[in-house]
């Protein structure tokens, strides 16, 4: 809470006298922030000493390491081919605290990434002149000052604070539910795909340096990518996200449906510009008697759908059907062709922007995809087990007074 003290003079007949005025400013966090049980915070700038996060609402007693993080940020680090920036990174995490001995303590957990391979002399164009579609000129807009070497906050490499918390997020909902989240890249420019959204694999996804399951169209990708890098261009993609296993009742009605969190997780990204979830904008030409998904009992008398156009989502809750999102991807936006752009102080300019940027944005986008998903999906499972699983379901509680004084004394 931030108290301003206001004076004003009232008008000529009050003259001598000063009021006084308490204004009371509630501020809230300033878009660093996810979640309000899983509630994760990232921090840094791209050219800055380090990037990271700070996990709040984790449960004790998860197993989580820095192996488990590595594994991730490894997937998401730059220069890992010759169709993904140069940027040389370890992009090594450091557990600062909250978890020891490779358990969590229930407390803030810190994980901080230091930056090594900074190059900011590539940035002093870029002081003076705003690189066309970036958020050089709105951050300017906004704050009045920016960071302006390797884009500051708006630079991907914030998303390290992401995907070092979607690992932990991941690994509770591998734990408590068995609940699987992969994605992979299903569109490059025109080049789409044919992928078995209930049979892929990470390893398939991870069997080319574009990670799309269908080699066929991997390597078409590939070459896409590769004919606008040597042109100093960019393009743009989809990445498609499944869910398995997804606990059923997740997301509350009517603001807070599910699918509106993962909507905003998802545009929260970097260079998105499009989201979907099951059959998209594509229903929208459908009759209901062709969209509705239609219920039965399998064989292990579990209420199921025949088709998933819902996309695993109905009503704002998750039905237990696998969760099918799209998420667009515009062209990165800095590249290596003249454009016209205009200076800070006015003045229409010509800029060449320099840099080591991504020609293509998807294929390292798959596991910040995976993470923000994880991240709505374990923030959703807290709320959902403090609301609706922490009285029993077999009949009203209230009654017997000795049911609360049990669970009392067990806890």
């Amino acid at each position: 809470m931030l108290n301003l003290q206001h004076s004003a003079r009232a008008g000529p007949a009050c003259r001598s006298r000063a009021t006084t005025r308490k204004l009371c400013v509630s501020v809230s966090a300033a878009g660093s922030t996810y979640g309000n049980n899983f509630r994760v915070t990232t921090f840094g700038e791209s050219h800055g000493k380090g990037v990271g996060c700070v996990i709040d609402g984790v449960p004790p007693r998860l197993a989580i390491t820095e192996d488990e993080i590595q594994l991730e940020l490894d997937r998401r680090k730059p220069g890992q081919s010759i169709i993904t920036t140069p940027r040389k990174e370890d992009d090594i995490a450091e557990i600062l605290s909250g978890v020891v001995d490779g358990v969590t303590l229930g407390t803030p957990i810190a994980i901080v990434v230091r930056n090594k391979d900074q190059k900011s002399q590539d940035y002093s164009e870029m002081s003076v002149a705003y690189r066309p579609s970036h958020a050089d000129a709105t951050y300017d807009f906004k704050y009045g000052i920016r960071a302006v070497a390797g884009g500051g906050r708006s630079s991907a490499r914030e998303t390290i604070g992401r995907v070092a918390a979607g690992a932990v997020a991941k690994k509770l909902l591998k734990v408590i539910g068995d609940t699987e989240i992969l994605a992979y890249v299903s569109k490059v420019r025109d080049i789409g795909c044919s992928v078995d959204n209930g049979a892929f694999t990470m390893a398939d996804v991870e069997s080319n340096i574009v990670r799309c399951p269908d080699q066929a169209a991997a390597h078409k990708m590939i070459d896409a990518i590769n004919e606008v890098r040597t042109r100093g261009e960019s393009c743009g993609g989809e990445v498609t996200c499944v869910v398995r296993r997804c606990p059923k009742g997740l997301g509350s009605p009517v603001f807070d449906k599910l699918e509106a969190e993962l909507g905003k997780a998802m545009m929260s990204l970097p260079a998105t510009k499009g989201f979907e979830i099951g059959s998209g904008f594509a229903g929208a030409a459908m009759l209901g008697s062709e969209h509705n998904d239609e219920f039965y009992i399998d064989e292990q008398g579990r209420v199921r759908t025949r088709t998933n156009r819902s996309g695993g989502v109905q009503g704002g809750l998750s039905n237990g059907e696998d969760i099918v999102i799209r998420v667009a991807f515009k062209p990165t936006s800095t590249i290596g062709i003249k454009q016209n752009t205009v200076t800070r102080d006015g003045q229409e300019t010509e800029l060449r922007a320099r840099g080591r940027h991504d020609p293509c944005v998807v294929p390292r986008a798959v596991p910040m995809v995976e993470s923000m998903v994880a991240l709505v999906l374990a923030d959703q499972l807290l709320q959902h087990f403090a609301q609706c699983e922490l009285l029993p379901r077999d009949g009203a509680v209230g009654a017997d007074p000795t049911v609360t004084r049990q669970f009392a004394h067990q806890a």
